[in-house]
């Protein structure tokens, strides 16, 4: 039994009103379901949206598979960025034709760059910053020399 995340219309003529539902992909648009996760109202201005969050999930989770207008609309709602996150690992953000991300887990193979060796050692780097420092000490020592020895 395959179970999708789909619409069901209710509403009169004209005035169609929907139920975010979960049914087996074998009953009618209208038909038996298994429960129902929310409502839409695309004629209401603004639209009218409001879905189950931890329901939707855990029908996800489940392995139900949403329609596209679905998945838009819990792409809206934040489910589906939450469901995509806990999959492990990366997910491709492509697109398929209709402009919906595929949202399968991309497993990549990558090779371990070796890690650059340091150009000296911590002790040969330590020694050279002090013989840097002592430098800059002598020269002033110099200079204060230089200085007194014109002043007087």
């Amino acid at each position: 039994m395959s179970v999708k995340i789909r619409l069901m219309r209710v509403g009169k003529r004209k005035q169609p009103s929907y139920r975010v539902v979960v049914a087996d992909e074998r009953q009618a648009r209208d038909g038996r379901i298994i429960e129902t996760i929310g409502n839409y109202g695309p004629r209401q201005d603004p639209s009218h949206l409001e879905i189950k969050n931890d329901r939707a999930l855990d029908w996800l989770r489940k392995g139900a598979q949403p329609t596209e207008s679905v998945q838009k609309l819990l792409t809206v709602s934040g489910v589906w960025a939450e469901f995509v996150a806990d999959k492990s690992g990366p997910v491709d953000t492509k697109l398929n034709r209709r402009g919906f991300s595929t949202g399968r887990a991309v497993t990549t193979k990558t090779k371990k760059r070796p890690e650059p060796e340091a150009a000296a050692p911590a002790k040969v780097v330590a020694e050279a910053v002090s013989e840097a420092v002592a430098e800059e000490v002598v020269a002033e020592a110099v200079s204060e020399e230089v200085v007194e020895e014109s002043a007087e």
